[in-house]
C-alpha cells in the first residue's frame, strides 16, 4: 500500500468563520462523484458550528466549492452541528445523520464539562435527499430515551442487507452530573429509511464502568457483515488503551468479543473493499503524534505491518500530564489533528480524510491510497 496522491479539500481561514474543520466523512455517489461533509466554525467547539458539503467529480483530486445547506437552530433553540455523516439509499437518496448541540442550556460553556465528565444537551438530527445532497428536507429528531443522556454520534447510519437502517450512538452523562459516568454504546434501527426507530439496545458496555468503548467506526461488508473499531479508554488508569474490533454478523443484534489488534489509539471509519479487504486508518496523538493506515486482507483478518504508511506526521513530541479523565476530555479541544475517515472508491483505491493544523487554524486534508505496488 502506497500513497499516490495528496492534498487539501478544504483551507483554513484563520481569524474568521472558517477556521476551524473538523470531523470530515466521504460518501461515493451513485453517478461516481463523491460528497464531503464536515463541521467548520471559528473554532472546534464554538457555538458557531456549522455543517459544509464539496462535491468531487474526479475522484477526490479535486474539490468544489463549500455550501451549507443545513439549518444549525432546532425546536426553536439555537444550536451547533458537530458532524454530519452521509449515507447513500440508492440512485439519488441520501440520509444525513447530524449531531446537534444545544447552546441555549448553558450559554457559553465547552461542549464536556472537566469537573463533572458531562456534555451540554445533543440530539441526533437526520435529514433527506432525493437529488444527491443538492437540497434536503428539514430536520427531524432521533428519539432517544433519558438513561441514554446526551447522545453521541460516531459513526454514519449503516445501510443493512435487509435495507434497514442502524444507528449507533454513545451514552453521556448530563452537564452537571456527578454520578459515576457508565459508558456504553446503544443501537437503533429503523425500518422506513429512517423516518421511524426502534427503541434503543445496548450492543457495547462495561459493566464495571472502568472501560469507555469510545468513537466505534463501523462499516458495512458486501456480505452483510458490520465490522466496528472502538477507541478504547480506561478511566482508573486514565489511559488510551488499543483499538478493538468487533464483527456482527446478525445486522447488530450480537456481537463478538472485543479483539486487541496492538495499535493505538482512535480508528477512523473503515474502508471495505468489494474484495473483503479493509483499510483503517488511525491517529495515534500520544506515541508516534500520526495518523496511519494498514490494510488487512479480510474483515476479520491482521491488520498487516509491513502494509503501513503514515498518512500524517505532526511535529513535536508526543505525551500528556493530563491527570484526569476530565483533564482528557477537555483537552480534545486543544488536538490539531485527527478524525481520519478512510473511504473505498470506485476506482479500486482508497481516500482518507482528516484534519490538521494548528490552533485556531485547521482544514481538511485527504490522501489518496493505492493497494496494489502496480496501481
Amino acid at each position: 500500500m502506497r500513497i499516490v496522491g495528496q492534498g487539501i479539500l478544504s483551507a483554513p481561514e484563520a481569524g474568521g468563520p472558517r477556521a476551524v474543520a473538523t470531523f470530515p466523512t466521504i460518501t461515493p455517489l451513485a453517478d461516481g462523484s463523491l460528497l464531503a461533509s464536515y463541521s467548520i466554525g471559528s473554532g472546534k467547539d464554538t457555538a458557531d458550528l456549522d455543517l459544509e458539503l464539496r462535491r468531487s467529480s474526479d475522484g477526490g483530486w479535486s474539490w468544489g466549492d463549500p455550501v451549507r445547506p443545513f439549518e444549525t437552530s432546532f425546536g426553536g433553540r439555537r444550536g451547533s452541528l458537530k458532524a454530519g455523516p452521509i449515507t447513500a439509499l440508492g440512485g439519488e437518496r441520501l440520509i444525513v445523520a447530524a449531531l446537534w448541540i444545544d447552546r441555549e442550556a448553558f450559554p457559553g460553556a465547552p461542549l464536556f464539562n472537566p469537573d463533572t465528565e458531562g456534555c451540554l444537551p445533543m440530539a441526533i438530527l437526520v435529514a433527506d435527499s432525493a437529488d444527491s445532497g443538492a437540497s434536503w428536507s428539514p430536520w427531524r429528531e432521533v428519539p432517544m430515551p433519558d438513561d441514554v443522556g446526551p447522545p453521541s454520534l460516531t459513526t454514519a447510519l449503516l445501510r443493512l442487507p435487509s435495507g434497514r437502517l442502524a444507528l449507533s450512538v454513545e451514552s453521556n452523562k448530563p452537564y452537571l452530573d456527578r454520578s459515576k459516568w457508565f459508558q456504553r454504546v446503544v443501537y437503533a434501527w429503523s425500518n422506513d429509511d429512517g423516518l421511524t426507530w426502534t427503541e434503543p439496545r445496548t450492543v457495547c458496555a462495561d459493566p464495571t464502568g472502568r472501560i469507555a468503548n469510545w468513537d466505534q467506526r463501523t462499516g458495512v461488508t458486501r456480505e452483510g457483515d458490520l465490522v466496528a473499531f472502538t477507541w478504547t479508554y480506561d478511566f482508573e488508569a486514565v489511559a488510551y488503551r488499543n483499538i478493538t474490533r468487533r464483527i456482527s454478523r446478525d445486522e447488530g443484534a450480537t456481537w463478538s468479543d472485543a479483539e486487541d489488534l496492538g495499535f493505538a489509539d482512535q480508528a477512523s471509519h473503515p474502508a471495505i473493499l468489494p474484495d473483503g479487504r479493509v483499510v483503517l486508518a488511525w491517529v495515534d496523538r500520544f506515541a508516534s503524534r500520526s495518523i496511519r493506515a494498514r490494510l488487512s486482507k479480510r474483515p476479520d483478518a491482521a491488520f498487516q505491518p509491513e502494509t503501513e504508511v503514515t498518512i500524517y506526521q505532526h511535529p513535536g513530541i508526543g505525551g500528556t500530564s493530563r491527570q484526569t479523565t476530565g483533564d482528557m476530555l477537555a483537552d480534545m479541544g486543544l488536538w490539531t489533528f485527527g478524525l481520519p475517515y478512510a473511504e473505498a472508491l470506485p476506482d479500486g483505491g482508497v481516500l482518507v480524510v482528516y484534519y490538521a493544523g494548528r490552533e485556531g487554524s485547521m482544514g481538511i486534508h485527504w490522501a489518496r491510497l493505492a493497494l496494489d505496488s502496480s496501481a
